[in-house]
């Protein structure tokens, strides 16, 4: 494995990354939601919005992004992020609460696929295409550890303020630095092949054409599925292990004087921290196990996923909290194992100038499959408690994975 080339532009990944991941308020977002008096439904409800405005948005976000520019993409998403994060900050009912998700629905889909297009453009730039998992591994651990941190001060406010709703206005400061590091990103970086005369830029039509051919070729399909199903599944799930930690946190014999909620933040946050210092090795690590592994990575990932959702399930049902957040744990380790290594392969099969297009189809797929996922679990865990819910979403995803086995073939070395 070749040795990384650790320039300013390197660093300035690694920063964006760390930046966008300092969201302090998705260690106890959901617990902000449920002591706004929501209910399960009502959450599930408020995600699938989410996901459904990004699937409105995603594929002509990408297709803009790929004939207009990158940094425009990305600078617009976090202006949007800014605002949402506000009206966030104000919601105390349900519609309004309606109006902060479908402002960050928008801005999640002019971001995602964005700034990984612009890495793979730079490696290939740069002649370092065989890179491509290892240098994203990298990045993308810098954003694991951009989350601990995150999770850390999170719990801190929590522990000063007594309060979720201040962690809001403490994640639009990260956001305004990254505005001003994406725009500091070369010329270069804003198009595929970029050029100075706009003559020679692509129309959307020309954009759109290459991508319907691209798509529509069934490894490719593969490919994004495989990426997708994971990923919809740790979106929709990730944000049920906050109850979970919460019952973690009432079995630490710890600051019994201090007030609960403040007690709770802080453990929460610790808790949180150490995850993510886990999940950041994992991308790392990410590379070398795909090397290693004898079998197809994305499959047996997979499979590992669900088993995990589905053993914390079991545990959550019989009150083994600890063991049940352990399992848990996996679902997030499998997931930032998984996120170079088919990053890497998806830029291996589709050409960089169409790349972000496609990888808004794949948000557009994962964003139908979390909705989907998000409403089930809310009327689950409504109905039958998390526990339930867990075992039943992981075991669908389970049967349906080793029905289809939907991916691709290990290329032979």
């Amino acid at each position: 494995m070749n040795e990384l080339v650790k320039n300013k532009q390197y660093y300035k990944f690694c920063a964006y990354g760390f930046l966008k991941n300092l969201r302090f308020f998705d260690a106890f977002f959901i617990l902000f939601l449920l002591e706004k008096e929501l209910s399960f439904t009502q959450i599930g409800f408020l995600y699938a919005i989410r996901e459904i405005v990004i699937n409105i948005v995603e594929i002509p976000s990408g297709i803009f992004a790929d004939t207009y520019g990158k940094k425009t993409s990305l600078l617009g998403s976090f202006v949007l992020y800014i605002f949402s994060f506000v009206v966030f900050y104000f919601a105390a009912n349900f519609g309004v609460f309606l109006i902060a998700f479908v402002l960050y629905g928008i801005a999640d889909a002019f971001r995602s696929g964005t700034h990984k297009t612009m890495i793979m453009d730079y490696l290939k730039l740069n002649n370092w295409d065989t890179q491509k998992i290892n240098y994203y591994g990298h990045t993308r651990s810098c954003s694991q550890k951009g989350s601990a941190i995150s999770a850390l001060v999170a719990g801190l406010i929590v522990f000063y303020y007594g309060d979720y709703q201040m962690i809001f206005l403490f994640s639009i400061v990260p956001y305004i630095l990254n505005l001003v590091l994406v725009y500091s990103y070369p010329k270069e970086l804003d198009r595929t092949n970029y050029h100075s005369d706009k003559k020679s830029r692509p129309t959307i039509r020309e954009t759109f054409i290459s991508f319907y051919k691209i798509i529509k070729r069934p490894k490719v399909l593969r490919i994004v599925h495989s990426s997708a199903v994971h990923s919809a599944f740790q979106k929709a799930i990730k944000d049920y292990i906050q109850p979970l930690m919460l019952s973690v946190a009432f079995l630490i014999p710890v600051l019994a004087q201090v007030d609960v909620q403040k007690k709770n933040g802080l453990i929460i946050g610790i808790i949180y921290f150490g995850l993510y210092i886990l999940t950041s090795q994992a991308s790392r690590m990410a590379a070398g196990f795909d090397q290693k592994t004898k079998q197809n990575s994305s499959y047996v990932t997979l499979i590992y996923g669900f088993l995990f959702g589905l053993i914390s399930g079991v545990f959550y049902q019989f009150d083994l909290w600890v063991f049940s957040l352990v399992a848990f744990m996996g679902i997030y380790l499998v997931e930032n194992i998984r996120k170079p290594i088919l990053t890497g392969v998806l830029a291996d099969h589709v050409p960089n100038e169409i790349l972000t297009s496609i990888i808004s189809a794949q948000s557009l797929w994962k964003t139908i499959l979390t909705a989907v996922i998000a409403i089930l679990l809310g009327f689950l865990a409504d109905h039958f408690g998390i526990g339930i819910a867990f075992v039943v979403v992981s075991m669908i995803l389970l049967l349906s994975a080793k029905m289809t086995n939907g991916s691709f073939k290990k290329k032979s070395k």
